[in-house]
């Protein structure tokens, strides 16, 4: 997300997270094949959380932005970051979806 209004998504999304226990390890991971908006804690397992905001549904919901084009970048990310962890690290993928100021949790959203 680069614009405003998905920055302050991400952070209203991190915050939600925190809300549910999550940890914030850390925002806007940049990489070659892209971004993952937060990388969290939630308990023992590691969370790379895909953040989508939407203001309507005319171009379809905020959950099936993350196509699998989308799911394959950040999984590509991930496995980046993963160089450096323990071979045992637990991970999941989740997606935070942002509408009206309201935030979904989606967890476990795609492997």
């Amino acid at each position: 997300m680069s614009s405003g209004a998905g920055r302050i998504g991400e952070a209203d999304a991190a915050a939600y997270l925190e809300t549910l226990g999550y940890r914030i390890l850390r925002r806007n991971l940049r990489g070659p094949a892209g971004e993952i908006d937060l990388i969290a804690h939630d308990g023992d397992t590691l969370v790379f959380v895909e953040v989508k905001l939407r203001r309507g549904t005319r171009f379809g919901s905020a959950l099936a932005a993350v196509d699998a084009r989308k799911r394959a970048r950040i999984r590509a990310l991930a496995e980046d970051f993963l160089q450096f962890l323990p071979p045992a690290t637990k991970v999941r993928f989740d997606v935070v979806t942002l509408r009206q100021g309201r935030a979904i949790l989606h967890r476990g959203a795609f492997s």
